[in-house]
């Protein structure tokens, strides 16, 4: 028996848990409250994709005639041909049975259907020896086929990472949702509810929480909300996450809470521990109960109570994530296109944290910056962030970390770094950042060395004029010159584009796409994605629609807020654009149709760009800077050199020289020096590992370097202290 149960109902992800419920389990053992979660999507999409479950799918199709498109005929027809391999698939997709991979990458292993049309040239994409990713991406679109025949004939609602996401969307009243569930359950629902009700039997919960971060799993929280107020309506259930969070701060619609007795707002740590303290002191009056940022059903009215006078817990309070629990060895890996920045999303399991609550800049006009999970910015401190990895890592052998940030701090970055070099351990991870001016050719680099390997940021509309609108705080040119230097530093960059912007003309729109089909052809971006504008009821623009030149239509809201309607006063229809510019991004992404003219992308007449055509390669040209800036940190990840002495003698003077070679990972490089510098360098290098709490700055350098010499300035800037900055000597 267990106080909590925690849930995230399906569908997230298919190859790492959704945090959230790992997050609230880790702050409820602070609290000695005992809690057991489980990631539902993950155990409904087992059951359902194995044999013994398809082949009774194939016979439903058939029996109800659902059979009907070409493509899922041919499915059917090659039904045996789809079932036999299917165990063994999940198997290898879970990593259990890697020598699958050379059969899965013969021709005639898996069958083949409609996915199968646009299936990329193999050998380009993996190489010759990629049978891993090879087999992944084979796998992944078999698994595609199967889902299509579920969508075609047996639930059109289904979907890899989401479920009856259309329920979710935009739905300022309850009524379609309410309709659907008072509707016979759906067979997945079914498969849903038989592992809920078992593991509700299992565990005897006082409280069910169930985490609803997207649109997605909307309808299925219902569902299982309304299965344990028909059989269990001594449960109280809760519902919160990123959905309610962001849609349900307006809900009226007393019929919610025919499901739900509670829905809690923004961080969820004291609202749940409240609750938890409501229903275990039952005897309590109504009247004494606390609460924080949760709506109920009072006298037959939606309320709003946040009576707590508590503060919301610090960061460092609410304990290190807890994925006990979670079946971490049943994920299922795939690769849905060869492009090694876009797998890291479907690609292996992922450990999430935090750097800190909230965004540091906070700014950006498209934004729900007005909601306190963007709001309310507390970092935590390095140490205690490499301390929680480690917990992590403990427990789940898995040393692979997705920072989920709405951005990370540079600085907090930095310090992460440097901890993790310092204390030695190998980690692999990737976070979402701005692309500002403080990622540094040397931070990138230092980045790097503590195991990150990729960055997502928002790029949005690659227009300055549009950029400043946003108030993004960049400029095409500043981001340009920061991925070139993550870049460099083999640190892959994914960018998020957007289009159709308030006031956003057709000629923007156009020299937008030129900006980005330069920044991939250069090879400074490796991965993006466009989106087209939303207007959401919490962003300054939602806030203050006239500054911004759209009208809003807004709608009697009852249920969902955030999503609104508006007419842009420009008149354009943005969405045109959508085929044409994810078409050439995708081109982009594989490394072809740089040189077509931007009108092929489209079948309608667009301007040609104003952009000139080495616009980007310009923005990137190398500056020389002699600027010293005192304060800067100075550290050394190279190793010791090997030090040979060397003297030259001319016109009866001795020159004492040391030669200096240093070993790097992939090579060797040596520089020559006057002895007496030479020792002074050699020494100093020692204090410049990243080894202890104090990290010297380019100011102490200079103090300590002319206790012994003049001009600082002379050897800072020298050839061998350049091949030094060159092979691990980083200023930041």
């Amino acid at each position: 028996m267990k106080d909590l149960l925690l849930i995230t109902p399906p569908f997230t992800q298919l190859n790492t848990p959704y945090p959230a419920t790992a997050y609230l389990k880790g702050f409820l053992n602070t609290k000695g409250i005992s809690a057991f979660q489980m990631d539902l999507g993950i155990e409904v999409i087992l059951e359902l994709f194995k044999k013994e479950t398809f082949e009774e799918l194939f016979d439903l199709a058939f029996e109800n005639n659902r059979i009907i498109s070409e493509n899922c005929q041919r499915i059917y027809a090659l039904k045996e041909a789809y079932l036999k391999p299917l165990d063994q698939v999940i198997q290898f997709l879970q990593g259990k049975n890697q020598t699958l991979a050379r059969q899965i990458c013969t021709d005639n292993f898996l069958p083949r259907a409609s996915r199968f049309n646009q299936l990329e040239d193999m050998d380009w994409a993996f190489g010759s020896m990629g049978f891993q990713d090879k087999a992944k991406h084979i796998a992944t679109l078999y698994l595609e086929d199967l889902s299509d025949f579920i969508i075609e004939c047996i639930d059109d609602n289904f979907g890899f990472s989401r479920y009856a996401e259309r329920l979710g969307q935009s739905a300022n009243s309850f009524d379609e949702l309410y309709e659907h569930l008072q509707e016979h359950p759906t067979y997945i629902d079914q498969i849903t509810i038989e592992i809920l009700e078992k593991q509700i039997q299992d565990i005897n919960p006082k409280l069910i929480c169930l985490s609803v971060p997207f649109p997605g799993n909307l309808y299925s929280a219902f569902r299982c909300a309304q299965f344990i107020k028909q059989h269990f309506p001594n449960i109280k259930i809760a519902m919160g996450g990123g959905f309610p969070n962001t849609e349900l701060r307006s809900v009226t619609d007393v019929r919610v809470f025919d499901f739900f007795d509670f829905i809690t707002l923004d961080d969820g740590e004291l609202p749940i521990e409240l609750l938890f303290q409501n229903i275990n002191n039952a005897i309590n009056k109504d009247s004494d109960k606390l609460y924080k940022r949760t709506l109920l059903l009072e006298n037959d009215i939606v309320t709003y109570k946040n009576n707590s006078l508590k503060p919301d817990y610090k960061q460092v309070d609410i304990g290190t994530p807890d994925y006990s629990d979670l079946l971490l060895d049943q994920y299922i890996s795939v690769i849905e296109i060869a492009n090694p920045m876009h797998s890291l999303w479907s690609d292996g399991r992922w450990n999430k944290l935090t750097m800190a609550h909230g965004c540091y800049w906070g700014k950006c006009t498209f934004c729900d910056i007005s909601l306190d999970y963007i709001k309310i910015y507390e970092p935590i401190t390095a140490k205690l962030l490499v301390d929680r990895m480690e917990q992590i890592i403990a427990q789940t052998n898995e040393t692979g970390f997705h920072f989920v940030d709405e951005a990370a701090p540079p600085a907090l970055m930095r310090a992460l770094a440097l901890e993790i070099i310092k204390r030695k351990i190998a980690v692999t991870w990737w976070a979402n950042i701005r692309f500002e001016k403080n990622f540094t050719h040397d931070l990138c680099q230092l980045l790097k060395a503590s195991g990150c390997i990729a960055v997502s940021g928002g790029l949005e509309v690659a227009s300055d004029r549009l950029l400043k609108l946003i108030d993004k705080g960049v400029t095409v040119e500043q981001v340009a010159q920061v991925t070139r230097n993550f870049t460099e530093s083999n640190i892959m960059v994914h960018s998020y584009l957007m289009y159709g912007y308030p006031t956003q003309t057709i000629q923007e729109t156009v020299d937008s796409l030129e900006m980005v089909r330069q920044l991939f052809e250069i090879g400074i971006i490796q991965s993006g994605f466009w989106h087209q504008f939303a207007l959401t009821a919490h962003s300054p623009i939602g806030l203050e629609p006239n500054n911004y030149h759209i009208t809003p239509n807004y709608k009697t809201i009852t249920f969902a807020n955030n999503d609104v309607d508006f007419t842009d006063n420009t008149g354009l229809d943005h969405s045109q654009f959508s085929y044409g510019l994810k078409k050439s991004l995708f081109n982009f992404m594989h490394g072809i149709g740089f040189e077509l003219p931007l009108q092929d992308w489209f079948d309608f007449k667009i301007p040609n760009t104003s952009i000139k055509q080495d616009y980007i390669y310009d923005c990137l040209e190398p500056s020389v800077n002699f600027k010293i800036k005192p304060r800067a940190k100075v550290v050394w990840l190279g190793t010791q050199p090997l030090v040979t002495s060397q003297s030259k003698t001319k016109k009866g003077y001795t020159n004492h020289q040391l030669k200096l070679n240093f070993h790097t990972q992939s090579g060797a490089f040596e520089i020559v020096l006057q002895k007496d510098y030479g020792d002074w360098i050699i020494g100093i290098l020692e204090k410049l590992k990243p080894i202890s709490d104090k990290t010297l700055t380019v100011s102490d350098l200079k103090k300590d370097f002319e206790t012994h010499f003049e001009d600082f300035e002379l050897l800072w800037f020298s050839k061998p202290i350049t091949t030094l900055k060159e092979n691990g000597l980083l200023v930041l």
